[in-house]
């Protein structure tokens, strides 16, 4: 994990206490890890719920996307990460898909697909909506400009890649059907909007960052962060009266 401070650049690995890498490490980032904050036993009891022909179509497409592996060889996927550079950095020009510059956004090294590799493509995706739709608060989340920041900040892409396995987890997305009254929920907001997983993705990266400020963390305390930002999301999907992603509490964090 690459952390910024003051005056140079420190990579270290986020560890949990049971050893298993939590953050910023292609290690963490292959399929059958779970995320400390969202980890659970394979031997729960959970319940099942139905779904519409709707969401079962929904889910089965988001599914797809999900299990897309990031291929650097493939053009699409290529053009993918320029465009997430230039959305990001549109006044400096990207000298190569492999290059020192990444670590600027937050990457482990020099080539990102690394960290994409366990990640799949929607975390790109992901990344790429954020900056595209709500280009005020990428931006300010990327260049750490709100705030009583950390000597040592969380690196942003990383922690972005984070959050789109945190969501996957928290929504049981690989299911079949949802196990959870959460994952359920969401697929309601998905049946009405293609775009939710998305969406959900940037309200919850502008949560994550509203309750790490809150927190006065540091790069020891991600973990801790994404309990608190996961047990909140959780909390505001499931208030009554909200029919649309637009209506959660944290919307009203995000800025075009």
């Amino acid at each position: 994990m690459t952390f910024h401070g003051t005056s140079e650049r420190h990579t270290f690995t986020i560890y949990s206490s049971s050893a298993e890498v939590v953050a910023g490490s292609a290690a963490w980032l292959g399929r059958g890890l779970s995320c400390v904050c969202a980890q659970r036993r394979e031997s729960d009891a959970r319940p099942s719920f139905d779904l519409t022909p709707a969401q079962e179509e929904c889910l089965q497409t988001l599914q797809n996307r999900i299990d897309i592996a990031y291929d650097n060889s493939i053009p699409e996927h290529q053009e993918a990460l320029r465009a997430l550079w230039n959305v990001a950095f549109p006044e400096e020009e990207l000298r190569g898909l492999i290059s020192e510059q990444w670590k600027e956004m937050g990457w482990q090294g020099k080539d990102p697909s690394t960290d994409f590799r366990g990640g799949g493509f929607i975390s790109l995706e992901n990344l790429l909506f954020f900056a595209r739709n709500f280009p005020k608060s990428f931006q300010d989340l990327l260049r750490k400009q709100e705030g009583d920041r950390s000597l040592w900040e969380y690196p942003f892409a990383v922690a972005g890649v984070n959050i789109t396995f945190m969501l996957i987890q928290m929504l049981d997305l690989e299911a079949v059907k949802p196990r959870t009254l959460v994952g359920a929920t969401f697929l309601k907001f998905l049946a009405e909007n293609d775009s939710a997983f998305d969406l959900l993705y940037c309200i919850t990266f502008k949560l994550m960052d509203r309750e790490w400020l809150a927190m006065h963390a540091s790069y020891m305390d991600f973990n801790t962060v994404m309990k608190a930002t996961r047990r909140q999301l959780e909390k505001e999907l499931l208030m009554e009266d909200i029919s649309r992603l637009e209506e959660l509490p944290s919307y009203d964090l995000l800025d075009q």
